[in-house]
């Protein structure tokens, strides 16, 4: 078959042989992927000072910094049986075998062929000396066809720099379902166990509020209350008992939100989850990554980067319809006939060709593919400057975000604080006989709705890290294995 190519070379006219010579080994209509991007600031405006020196190597298992045992586990097992990253994980393989399609048009085809048959046909009547014959004939022939197409103009190495591109797009968009499943579980994670807090801080503060109602009834019984108070006093705890419910629903649904995102059935996180756990007593610290970091670590940004470049390599293939195409073809093989009772012909067989076709009038169908994969690429450029302008925005909203959810909790923290010492100070004057029993049990419930106030400021701020670290694009890094 190489020779047979070899012939095939030498049946073109000098002129196809320079050509080759001068435009196969450059791509003229490859488009340039520079974008106009938007200069990244120095730094970011919300920062904290206290930002540390975290860097995308330190962001790959930011959730650990949470030093709890359970969120580790629970994101392990997202990362291996999450239902949207074996989506993104299928569509990798797919695009990755595109490459492979779109790769395959740079070398020759070569097919193998095989035909036989028998026919017996009037018109080829002969005459004999006793009369007419018609004689039947068998013909056998098998062999080679190649044929190839040579890239002039690189058309075929534009389509595959494409279909590369957009294997690279499918890996980033894995990346992304990647970062956004880690956030989702921390998140649930931790507003679970803020739930659990406030349900339980709930039960105290109903069974404050029980014992205020036996105690004003009792004084009612013994003429020292009326009725407006143990009404009133009812009203209060028969609508916080009502928010019970309501808590205990929003804990099944944030396990049963865990469960899917782990890819289990619900029942099989609620034995595990069910019972109440503090918050993490410590937390990641506050990545310090600067703003030109983004463009390296969010995959999103990665994702329009690569639109870019594909959208630039169909530009260019575009563009290369405009020129002349070049195709070799050879074909080899041998062949048998047979006709009556002649004696049989034998031989081997071949053709050589080359052609050389150029576009003429096709009614404006391959400018105008240009003009929309020219459209095309302006519109991806537009959406990467787009989605770096959201990426600084995410960034600068999770640093407000904390610092916000932290000067909360600070004031909660106090509050509590003076609550309890209200609390211990309405003791004090009951034993000495200042105050009624009815004080120490509402400074008492004050003291639990201020620490539920605090535990929904705790909350915020882990949230608000989660936020943070999805925000610069952390945990994508994290092993995960694709095919």
């Amino acid at each position: 078959m190489q020779a047979l190519l070899a012939r095939a070379g030498e049946a073109c006219t000098p002129a196809i042989l320079i050509m080759t010579l001068l435009l196969s080994a450059c791509t003229p209509t490859r488009v340039d992927t520079s974008i106009n991007s938007i200069e990244p600031p120095k730094d970011w405006h919300h920062a904290p000072p206290n930002a540390s020196a975290v860097n995308s190597a330190n962001l790959k298992a930011w959730w650990q910094g949470f030093g709890d045992p359970k969120l580790n586990v629970l994101i392990e097992q997202a990362l291996a049986n999450n239902h949207d990253l074996r989506i993104a994980v299928a569509r990798v393989r797919e695009a990755n075998a595109m490459v492979s399609v779109a790769e395959s048009a740079l070398y020759p085809t070569i097919d193998l062929a095989v035909s036989g048959g028998r026919d017996k046909k009037i018109d080829r009547v002969i005459g004999v000396p006793n009369g007419l014959l018609i004689p039947t004939a068998n013909m056998v022939s098998g062999g080679l066809a190649a044929r190839w197409e040579i890239d002039l103009f690189g058309t075929r190495h534009l389509e595959a720099e494409a279909a590369s591109a957009q294997a690279g797009g499918a890996v980033e968009i894995l990346h992304v379902a990647q970062v956004g499943l880690l956030a989702q579980v921390a998140t649930n994670y931790l507003e679970l166990r803020g739930m659990q807090q406030r349900i339980a801080i709930l039960r105290e503060n109903i069974n404050i509020q029980q014992e205020r109602l036996r105690v004003l009834q009792a004084f009612n019984r013994a003429g020292l209350g009326n009725q407006w108070d143990i009404a009133g006093q009812e009203t209060l705890l028969r609508s916080t008992e009502g928010s019970l419910p309501v808590f205990t629903c929003v804990a099944a649904s944030l396990i049963h939100r865990i469960a899917a995102l782990l890819g289990e059935l619900p029942e099989n996180l609620e034995r595990s989850l069910a019972n109440a756990e503090p918050l993490p007593a410590k937390s990641p610290g506050i990545p310090g990554l600067l703003p030109s970091g983004l463009l390296e670590q969010r995959p999103d940004l990665r994702l329009a980067r690569t639109e870019v470049s594909a959208t630039a390599a169909h530009l260019g293939a575009a563009r290369a319809d405009l020129f002349p195409k070049l195709v070799l073809s050879a074909d080899g093989g041998f062949g048998a006939l047979a006709v009556g009772g002649m004696s049989s012909l034998a031989e081997s067989v071949y053709a050589l060709g080359s052609g050389l076709t150029a576009p003429i009038f096709n009614a404006g169908r391959i400018q105008a593919r240009i003009t929309a994969a020219d459209a095309r690429l302006e519109q991806v450029a537009a959406n990467y400057e787009k989605t770096f302008l959201l990426a600084l925005e995410d960034v600068e909203n999770a640093f407000v975000e904390h610092a916000t959810s932290l000067e909360r909790r600070k004031r909660m923290d106090e509050a509590e604080t003076a609550a309890m010492e209200a609390y211990r100070l309405a003791g004090v004057l009951y034993r000495h006989g200042v105050n009624d029993y009815l004080s120490v049990l509402d400074a008492q419930r004050s003291k639990f709705a201020v620490a539920d106030e605090r535990v929904k400021a705790e909350t915020a701020v882990c949230v608000a890290i989660v936020s943070l670290y999805r925000a610069f694009g952390g945990g994508w890094e994290a092993e995960i294995a694709v095919p």
